[in-house]
């Protein structure tokens, strides 16, 4: 069975020397951020050992074999809460040790089983609550887990996933071709744009949008192998939040009224994570908070919250034995009037 490869991968894969130029950046910042917090979140982001892996799997291709399996070996099915909105498609399952299953090799003709992502990332696909017959806009899609996501939750009527860099557009069109049937693929369009065209040219078509925004991706920042890179990340990190805002306003625009947006980053950062949203928030009579907390007493048996001082916006910090995150998520919502 597909779970017997499992032992001793994560050390040879994952046997990664951590940046130190990144890493005393995030201690300033996320020591004065999270306080005594950051040191638990520092020991499991520099220690991928510790890292864990849910399993979603796919609907279209459902594992009736492996789900057996990974009822046997522990696993267990995430959200057993009772969320507000958890469709009964969506079938994701966590191990609490840190436990990575193979992935699947990519063939043409085939939909893979299982996608392997941070459950974390699973939180701003269910706060946009998509239902059938939607149309849905997911403004930065690659790799693509997201828009898979949403596609184990509801059929939309349309799917746009854009992306504007061209080698993760290669990696976000093989994620849909590998997970989704043919028949599905013809109500979902990928393109290539500046996500802060997009409200430009499709005002007002979305029912609902998310935008995971390029951020400083603090995993992988950490395991930078270049330092003169890394070092050339943290100086230019101080611009992001400014497209961050930049792209919120593009997909404020192609919302229609009445539409929800969820905003969405890998990051702690306060700046690129509260202040971006309180800019939006401040700039906008329209733009309405939509408060998650509920989502977060319900998850909290999985995951662990830091305080974000904001109804609208949660923030996912790894934990151990729950060791999911950085995932900050915010939930708006555009009102009729202007």
């Amino acid at each position: 069975m597909v779970l017997t490869l499992l032992k001793a991968k994560p050390e040879r894969k994952l046997a990664k020397q951590i940046c130190k130029v990144v890493l005393d950046h995030f201690e300033k910042q996320y020591s004065k951020e999270l306080g005594d917090a950051w040191n638990t979140v520092r020991d499991i982001l520099t220690s991928p050992s510790c890292w864990q892996y849910a399993v979603l799997l796919n609907r279209f291709n459902y594992p009736f074999e492996l789900e057996k399996d990974l009822h046997l070996k522990g696993y267990h099915s995430l959200f057993q809460g009772s969320l507000p909105y958890y469709p009964k498609s969506m079938k994701c399952y966590l191990s609490r040790i840190p436990h990575r299953m193979p992935s699947e090799r990519h063939q043409i003709g085939n939909l893979k089983k299982y996608y392997l992502l941070n459950a974390a990332s699973l939180l701003p696909v269910l706060a946009l609550e998509l239902r059938d017959g939607e149309k849905v806009l997911d403004l930065c899609a690659a790799p693509g887990g997201k828009s898979l996501a949403l596609l184990q939750c509801a059929y939309p009527g349309y799917l746009h996933c854009n992306e504007y860099d061209s080698l993760r557009l290669r990696w976000l069109r093989q994620t849909l071709e590998s997970f989704i049937p043919q028949p599905l693929v013809n109500v979902i369009k990928v393109s290539e744009l500046d996500g802060r065209e997009m409200g430009d040219t499709q005002p007002e078509t979305f029912d609902k949008v998310l935008v995971d925004a390029p951020c400083s991706n603090d995993r992988s920042w950490l395991f930078s192998s270049d330092s003169q890179k890394a070092a050339c990340r943290i100086s230019q990190r101080r611009n992001l939040p400014l497209l961050q805002i930049e792209l919120l306003r593009s997909a404020i625009k192609a919302l229609r009224p009445g539409g929800l947006l969820v905003y969405s980053t890998c990051t702690l950062s306060k700046a690129e994570n509260q202040d971006v949203i309180s800019e939006v928030l401040n700039s906008y009579r329209n733009i309405m908070p939509v408060d998650i907390t509920e989502m977060a007493r319900t998850c909290s048996h999985d995951f662990t919250f830091a305080p974000t001082g904001q109804e609208c916006g949660l923030l996912v910090i790894p934990d151990k034995g729950k060791a999911w995150g950085p995932m900050y998520v915010a939930k708006l919502k555009k009102s009729w009037t202007t």
